[in-house]
């Protein structure tokens, strides 16, 4: 067959079965169909380049199937050709819609991910700049301060750790050192952004 003239379906599927009619086939096909089948991928969510390779993934398919003959003629080449490359772009849409939703969720734990680890240095930096200031208040203000707040001692309790006379001394001592702390949180903006934040 010279290139350019037509087959009918039976023409066709015989050249398909004949090996050296196969080329000669494959052009017909691609010149008789290709423009249908990839204006049907363009108009549904296809690029050029998808509309081409499902085209020809559609070829190779029919082609197979031919041999095969798995083809029954009980439709014409061009609706065959066409289920077979809706099916195709179909199959691929869905492909690429779970790997969306799998990047998404990927997307959405590494958020998650990202933000513990901001909250828990946000944390871990709030806990060193009270250290710092701690340390700054003097070694009496921040063992007093640290028996209150992080062991939860009573007065009574702590006038027994510390070298105090009675409760009513460490209260006053107690009432100086949070002004003492008071005072340097409010001078430090850092430490007062991240006080507020918690």
């Amino acid at each position: 067959m010279i290139k350019g003239s037509t087959y009918s379906d039976v023409e066709l599927l015989a050249a398909i079965g004949r090996r050296d009619q196969l080329n000669n086939a494959i052009y017909f096909i691609y010149q008789q169909y290709s423009q249908t089948i990839q204006s049907f991928i363009l108009a549904n969510s296809g690029m050029p380049a998808d509309a081409e390779d499902i085209f020809q993934e559609t070829v190779v398919i029919f082609i197979d199937l031919v041999k095969k003959n798995k083809f029954r003629g009980e439709a014409s080449v061009k609706t065959f050709l066409t289920a077979i490359a809706r099916n195709l772009w179909l199959n691929e849409m869905k492909k690429r819609e779970r790997s969306e939703i799998r990047e998404k969720a990927f997307e959405n734990e590494r958020d998650l991910t990202e933000l513990d680890i901001s909250q828990h240095m946000a944390n871990q930096e709030v806990k060193q700049q009270f250290l710092e200031v701690l340390g700054k208040l003097g070694e009496n203000c921040k063992k007093l301060l640290t028996l209150v707040y992080y062991e939860n001692m009573s007065m009574k309790d702590i006038v027994h750790h510390l070298p105090y006379e009675n409760e009513q001394v460490v209260r006053n001592k107690k009432y100086k050192c949070l002004q003492s702390l008071t005072a340097m949180i409010k001078e430090n903006p850092l430490i007062a952004r991240l006080v507020n934040k918690q």
